[in-house]
């Protein structure tokens, strides 16, 4: 139990202290963008991957609508490689889309998908739900795993800009990035909090919170 309670206080207070560090978790210090100015970039390059409106038809590529307006500019601003320096978030796809943007244009198009409405998604493995219930919601003491709700919410809402929104997102696409925090491909987690977490889950674990997640609303 020792361990359960110092990885959830260890969550908690991560979680905390980037919500403070980067303002309020339900405000923004980022410079609102444009919803306009970003629709017409988003119909008309990002739509193919991710939807018009921002819900993505392809399960392994991330649904956008309703993410918070500052986890969609840090994502935006880690995969774009500034002066020499190499992306924060590596992704080579992302990475040639998001290059001919400039700061106020990712700002436009953060504003847009976050003003979008994202359609409810379901757990499609009725075997698993309730493992994927008590990882999100209670962690696994035995493991040290903290409760993914600490920093996601209790509905998956997320806590800006650090911790997305999680609920109704593609469990492919979840289940994708928690392997890449596992295996360390994706390292623009603050505090290495996620790279940490993902360490302690089987593939089993991480498929069935993923199914879960998927179905929170």
């Amino acid at each position: 139990m020792s361990r359960f309670l110092f990885a959830l206080i260890f969550a908690v207070i991560t979680c905390g202290a980037h919500a403070a560090g980067t303002g309020k978790a339900s405000t923004h210090k980022a410079p609102m963008g444009d919803a306009t100015r970003g629709k017409e970039i988003a119909t008309t390059v990002c739509a193919a991957c991710h939807g018009v409106d921002g819900n993505s038809l392809i399960p392994i590529n991330p649904t956008l609508a309703g993410q918070s307006y500052d986890y969609l500019l840090k994502q935006m601003t880690n995969f774009k490689a500034i002066d020499g320096q190499p992306a924060l978030r590596a992704n080579a796809v992302m990475g040639g889309m998001i290059a001919p943007y400039d700061l106020g244009q990712m700002r436009d198009l953060a504003a847009y998908f976050a003003a979008q409405t994202a359609k409810p998604g379901t757990a499609k493995n009725e075997a698993t739900v309730k493992l994927g219930q008590t990882i999100y919601r209670r962690g696994i003491s035995d493991k040290g795993l903290p409760a993914c709700a600490s920093c996601h919410g209790p509905r998956g809402a997320g806590i800006p800009a650090q911790y997305p929104r999680v609920s109704g997102q593609h469990a492919d696409y979840a289940e994708a990035q928690l392997k890449a925090f596992r295996e360390g491909t994706r390292a623009n987690d603050p505090a290495r909090i996620m790279r940490t977490i993902a360490l302690k889950m089987t593939d089993p674990e991480i498929k069935a919170v993923t199914d879960y997640m998927a179905g929170l609303h």
